[in-house]
């Protein structure tokens, strides 16, 4: 069964990276996506992303699922700011070329290529949380907060979240399994309404084991007296390497790029249309 969101274990050169290392090229990476609106530069990152995919050996049918719902959120997202502001695109870049249509929903080059540029942030970043979150371990995962300033008890509380994520999963197909068993029809031979409302009915048995998991939890962090100290060793903490210093540069570059494009563009967004 493949997890949704959860560390796969691997020895590729992604995997053997500092978790401190994964978390600053990560977060640097996503802030530098989500404040430009250059084209060329999204373009960029997306190549770096899959490069990155690529080297962590992540298969498609590991993150099959995650990539539909962002699709599908993409397009809801794309449609919505089609429909509440259709003339964005002519309001920002300060032409109209138009494509399709008269009126309020004339469909222009600019709005299109507005909206390319949003669709191209989704999959800049969704990439770069995949390698992360596939190829990081939660415990260093945990080290790695702590070590940028983040309570150990706060890094402690997140570590244990992307570990109970797979295990949610697991309770919830063993579930559906249980009332396929009782007759509960919820494979794709049934209308999507039915599916719907038989998935609902897992949701109470889902919530009263993960309240279980839950106690049981913070039982076993209460006997071995978690948090009575300031701080706590790492286990599982990595080492700083020369492969940890050379995506350090590389991401440094390519931030550099990224604010460079600030200056060039003056601004954020890239305008061909000039």
């Amino acid at each position: 069964m493949n997890n949704t969101l959860g560390y796969i274990k691997n020895d590729t050169r992604i995997h053997k990276l500092s978790g401190t290392t994964k978390l600053i090229a990560f977060i640097v990476l996503s802030i530098i996506v989500m404040t430009s609106f250059d084209t060329r530069f999204l373009i960029l990152v997306i190549l770096v992303s899959l490069i990155a995919l690529r080297m962590a050996e992540i298969r498609w049918n590991d993150v099959a699922f995650l990539v539909k719902i962002v699709a599908v959120f993409s397009v809801i997202n794309l449609l919505a700011i089609y429909i509440f502001e259709p003339d964005y695109g002519v309001k920002l870049y300060g032409s109209r070329a138009m494509i399709l249509g008269k009126g309020p929903y004339a469909l222009t080059l600019e709005q299109i290529f507005y909206e390319l540029n949003v669709a191209l942030k989704y999959f800049s970043t969704i990439p770069l949380a995949m390698v992360f979150i596939f190829a990081t371990d939660p415990s260093e995962f945990s080290s790695s907060l702590n070590k940028i300033g983040v309570s150990y008890k706060i890094s402690y509380a997140v570590a244990l979240a992307l570990r109970y994520i797979p295990d949610v999963q697991n309770s919830y197909f063993e579930i559906r399994e249980a009332n396929q068993a009782r007759g509960l029809e919820m494979s794709k031979k049934s209308s999507f309404m039915k599916r719907i409302k038989a998935s609902s009915n897992i949701i109470m048995p889902l919530i009263f084991d993960s309240l279980e998991r839950i106690e049981t939890i913070s039982q076993a962090m209460e006997l071995r007296r978690f948090g009575k100290n300031k701080t706590r060793t790492r286990y599982r903490e990595k080492p700083f390497c020369k492969n940890d210093l050379y995506v350090l540069i590389g991401v440094g570059v390519i931030a550099i790029i990224g604010i460079s494009l600030f200056f060039v563009n003056q601004g954020r967004f890239y305008n061909p249309f000039l």
